[in-house]
Formats: C-alpha cells, sequence, structure tokens
C-alpha cells in the first residue's frame, strides 16, 4: 500500500498518542483503527479472547488461587477515579504478576471502560510515557513510581504510602516459593 506524509498539529498528536497502543501502533494504525474501526474490532475481539482465556485458567487453577488472583477494587471516599485506577494497575502487576497491558485490560473490564482510558491515567496524566513506567514497574521496591503518584497527588500520599506498604506486604507473600527454604542434602554410598 502507498504512504503518504502529513503534517499535523500538537493537539492532532497528542489525540493519536492517547488512543495508541505504545510499541504496538504507529499514526497510520490507530488512525485506521478510529476511522474505520475494522482493526478496532479485531483488537476488542483478541482482548475479548484474552480476558475469556485468563478467566479460564483462572477456574481450572481452582477456587484459592482464583481468588488471589482477584483485583480489590479501590473505593476510598474522595480519592480521585485516576488515582483509584492506577492502583488497582499496579496491584495487579505486582501481587498478581501479570503484565502492564494484561493488568490495564483487568481494570478496564472490570470498571467497563476502554483500556486506553485506564492507560492514560498512568501515561498521559502522569506525564510518561508507557515505556516509562514500565521501566518504574520493573523496580522491586517501586520507589520511583510511587514518587511520582505522590507528586502528582500529594494530598493523597498517606493513602499512597499505606497503599504501598501493604502492597509491597503483599507482592512478598505472594513470592514466596518452598524452594527457597534450605534444604539438607544427604548423600548416601
Amino acid at each position: 500500500m502507498k504512504m503518504y506524509s502529513i503534517d499535523i498539529d500538537e493537539k492532532n498528536w497528542h489525540f493519536l498518542q492517547q488512543n495508541a497502543e505504545p510499541f504496538v501502533d504507529t499514526p497510520n494504525s490507530v488512525l485506521r483503527r478510529l476511522l474505520f474501526k475494522e482493526e478496532g474490532r479485531q483488537e476488542k475481539e483478541k482482548t475479548e479472547a484474552e480476558i475469556k482465556e485468563m478467566e479460564s485458567s483462572e477456574e481450572e487453577i481452582g477456587e484459592d488461587t482464583a481468588t488471589v488472583l482477584a483485583i480489590p477494587g479501590v473505593s476510598i471516599a474522595g480519592l480521585p477515579k485516576a488515582l483509584s485506577q492506577i492502583l488497582e494497575v499496579v496491584y495487579e502487576i505486582k501481587v498478581n504478576g501479570v503484565t502492564r497491558i494484561r493488568a490495564t485490560n483487568r481494570v478496564a473490564k472490570r470498571r467497563g471502560t476502554a483500556p486506553g482510558t485506564v492507560t492514560d491515567k498512568y501515561c498521559r496524566q502522569l506525564g510518561q510515557r508507557a515505556h516509562e513506567i514500565d521501566e518504574m514497574f520493573a523496580q522491586p521496591d517501586l520507589n520511583r513510581f510511587k514518587g511520582l503518584l505522590t507528586s502528582k497527588f500529594e494530598a493523597h500520599s498517606g493513602i499512597i504510602n499505606m497503599y504501598f506498604d501493604t502492597l509491597m506486604s503483599d507482592a512478598d507473600d505472594a513470592d514466596y516459593k518452598e524452594e527457597e527454604i534450605p534444604h539438607a542434602h544427604v548423600i548416601i554410598e
């Protein structure tokens, strides 16, 4: 297919960024999805299939593990919706061990919104790109991300600190494995 170059203003560029999946979309693929709805339907079907697969695997795992995999909703009076959604994504990644994209899809499904809306909360509204968020999530202690949230939502810093303290303790519990217990090796000749 022949490609053309066009000039767009900053407002349109930001609109494309908000509707793009980083490292996946190009400006052309975003426009195609938004204008023709063709790829959007395929992507929605793909996301729905991924969620169904995840739900069926949770059913196969069993009731106890499925309970662990549940997303705890963050609902505190006066807490901004953006912060609640961000904290839910963080929980999914750190405690349930899912990817950022899967975490975003799960939170979006639970809240009945589009994944792009959730992505907007932790990317554009925090002034970050997806790869920068991924780098912060890769840090075991999440201090850089916690600092970013605290600076953005100063009035809620107490809740953020308490959430991250609890989260890290939950993540430590989820990371516990029997192999971590030292075993004595006995050699019988």
